[in-house]
């Protein structure tokens, strides 16, 4: 913790007074860590682990992370969660059960996955998008029918593409969206027939060239435009007369194209 006064560059957060969790000044005078003020491995106002704020916490923690073990009680919950991300991973699992959401986020995160495969119904969604973000494999199943919509993505874009044939039919279009990019290629026929453009866009950019004609009639010009993009180009005629100028345009560029090639 640095008092010297004179000019100092400012830290990114314009190096706001620092305060405790309880709204009282922070000074170095009553600091437990003197040995690390001495040698620069804290700096009132950047690095500190008394200070109200995440990102001075944070540095003092990757400053000293051997400190962190001693953190993981903690009254204030931003100081537990952040130690969590430094401490000695066998000392996390009390943390499962902490009353922060962030804190249980953060011990799941780091927690080998056996350990933590409760917590897939964790009453908090912040912990668990967490676990879906770190497992893998079948353990991702339940929390690919989770009721959260925030929840079933994040667990998506985790999952292996076979995991994601479960999702084609998810109420939710990002969702289905994210099925259609990785989905094994013999279930996409089943998404022409989507509600949502975004959804058979993604189907339109992956389809099987002999099965596009499936989506050649769409009535949103932007899927159109993706099969006339990939279609081939002795298939393109019927595009020339396309209600939309982009699809009108992009099918006489290619056909001009190959026309020059030969």
């Amino acid at each position: 913790m640095n008092t010297k006064s004179g000019p100092r560059q400012m830290d990114d957060d314009q190096a706001p007074p620092a305060i405790d969790w309880l709204g009282n000044p922070v000074s170095c005078a009553d600091c437990p860590h003197e040995e690390n003020r001495v040698s620069g491995l804290c700096d009132l106002g950047r690095a500190c682990v008394r200070d109200l704020r995440a990102r001075r916490i944070d540095r003092f923690f990757s400053l000293n992370p051997a400190l962190a073990d001693g953190y993981l009680d903690h009254p204030f919950f931003e100081v537990r969660s952040i130690a969590a991300r430094y401490a000695t991973p066998f000392k996390l699992l009390p943390l499962l059960s902490d009353a922060e959401p962030d804190v249980r986020a953060m011990a799941a995160i780091r927690l080998p996955a056996a350990r933590v495969l409760a917590m897939r119904s964790d009453p908090d969604r912040r912990v668990r998008i967490a676990l879906a973000r770190r497992l893998s494999g079948e353990h991702l199943l339940p929390l690919l029918s989770d009721p959260d919509y925030q929840v079933r993505l994040s667990a998506a874009r985790s999952a292996t593409d076979a995991l994601l044939v479960g999702l084609l039919d998810d109420p939710e279009p990002d969702i289905r969206r994210e099925a259609a990019r990785r989905v094994p290629l013999t279930h996409l026929p089943a998404l022409v027939a989507d509600p949502e453009p975004l959804v058979r866009i993604e189907i339109a950019r992956r389809l099987e060239p002999a099965r596009l004609h499936l989506l050649a009639k769409d009535p949103d010009f932007r899927v159109r435009h993706a099969v006339v993009e990939r279609l081939a180009v002795d298939e393109l005629g019927p595009f020339l007369g396309d209600e939309d100028e982009a699809v009108r345009e992009r099918a006489l560029e290619r056909m001009t194209t190959q026309k020059e090639e030969r």
